[in-house]
């Protein structure tokens, strides 16, 4: 058996060890790992979490990567038409890490009720449109039934059903302007199915969902015209490198914008949560560092006598820092048990009952969101060991200016 490792466990282990003066700084040490374990965690789980559900939810509604004429760059609206008939759909072929390819058209219009109206965007999807991640956000009714035969079922956020006193069941007037401004608006009468609410409040209170055929009827465009392309790419983490993939695989009349590009402020924003989670990181080490340290030399100052006993039958100046550095290293890794377990049952409590509440206008979120990353876990967890044992090599050097002679005599 590894003698320093021998005499450090019966260092822990030893009775008169709990009872000694160093043993209230011991437990403060190990309480100082524990809870700065637990704000990593929990930071680097609620950052993770907030920027994939607004991901999630961004893309939602408009794919990873939006294909448009140029015209159309910058506006919700499908202003030109483009044929449906392309190269890279329903499946791009010489693009690896593409998960699907939707058609979509989009329509300005204002809904009108017997007491209030608001103005809104009619988003046509079709047939081959990515339902699984907006079905999440369904809270009452159903998704509109996109079959051969034309119908009047759409969906609409609990925002505007609110505002315009709708419920699941009711039909409602909308209008359309026509091309040009010209002439009398366009008249549709829809059937309102399901409710849906991200709590995204520019989405919530801007799209209604409904058959992709309206928007051409109203458009007058030709059978195939559609109004753009939403693409959905299997890594987000790739997505500014498959959005320039793709901007190079279409034909040079049409552009190619990634959400990121589009929405520049709530992704900028989302980054500054990076920078938030390392500055956490970085003094949640310091400070359970700065409190090793401290106990590090409780324990040395503690054991002179011990240390001096050692020196005298041989051993080494490295031989006894071990020792002290293996009793630490059982302290840091009790710490991080409490710290895991704790922190652990906080973000499970959190993910399937959603306790703490966020305000939906400026996280974009009605509940925080967490994402349990393993990976990231286990890079805290192994970086606070090899940061803190390393740094305690700085004060286990005091073991060195111990004289054998003093330490013996000392009292």
């Amino acid at each position: 058996m590894n003698l320093e490792y021998f005499i450090a466990r019966r260092l822990v282990t030893a009775k008169n060890h709990k009872s000694s003066i160093s043993a209230p700084i011991i437990k403060i040490a190990i309480i100082a790992i524990a809870v700065g374990v637990i704000m990593m965690i929990v930071a680097v789980a609620t950052g993770f979490g907030l920027q994939d559900k607004i991901r999630e939810k961004v893309s939602a509604f408009n794919g990873h990567v939006i294909i448009s004429n140029f015209d159309d760059n910058e506006s919700e609206v499908s202003v030109a038409p483009l044929s449906i008939h392309q190269d890279f759909y329903p499946k791009f072929k010489n693009i690896q890490g593409i998960d699907h390819v939707q058609a979509v058209a989009a329509k300005a219009g204002i809904i009108r009720t017997a007491d209030a109206f608001e103005g809104v965007v009619f988003k046509g999807v079709g047939k081959e449109y990515k339902w699984d991640i907006l079905e999440e956000y369904i809270v009452d009714g159903r998704k509109p039934d996109l079959k051969n035969t034309l119908n009047t079922e759409v969906l609409l956020s609990q925002y505007l059903a609110d505002r315009l006193q709708l419920k699941v069941g009711d039909k409602f007037n909308t209008y359309f302007m026509k091309e040009g401004g010209n002439g009398m608006p366009n008249l549709r009468v829809f059937k309102l199915v399901g409710i849906y609410n991200s709590g995204f409040q520019e989405f919530d209170s801007t799209f209604i969902i409904g058959d992709i055929r309206h928007v051409q009827r109203i458009n007058k465009w030709k059978d195939g015209q559609v109004g753009s392309f939403e693409v959905f790419i299997d890594d987000f983490s790739q997505i500014e490198e498959k959005g320039e993939e793709i901007y190079k695989a279409i034909p040079s009349t049409l552009t190619a914008q990634t959400i990121e590009e589009k929405y520049i402020n709530i992704f900028e924003w989302l980054k500054l949560f990076d920078t938030n989670i390392i500055v956490i990181i970085v003094i949640m080490i310091i400070v359970s560092t700065i409190n090793m340290v401290v106990a590090l030399l409780v324990l040395i100052l503690e054991r002179t006598q011990m240390v001096g006993m050692l020196k005298a039958l041989g051993a080494s100046n490295w031989s006894v820092r071990k020792i002290f550095l293996y009793n630490a290293g059982y302290l840091i890794i009790k710490g991080l048990y409490w710290g895991n377990l704790i922190s652990i049952g906080l973000l499970l409590t959190q993910k399937y009952f959603g306790v703490i509440k966020l305000p939906p206008e400026n996280y974009y979120v009605n509940v925080a969101p967490v994402t349990i990353h393993i990976p990231a876990i286990l890079l805290i967890n192994l970086g606070t060991v090899i940061v803190c044992l390393a740094l305690l090599l700085i004060p286990s050097y005091i073991i060195t200016k111990i004289s054998p002679v003093k330490a013996l005599r000392f009292d």
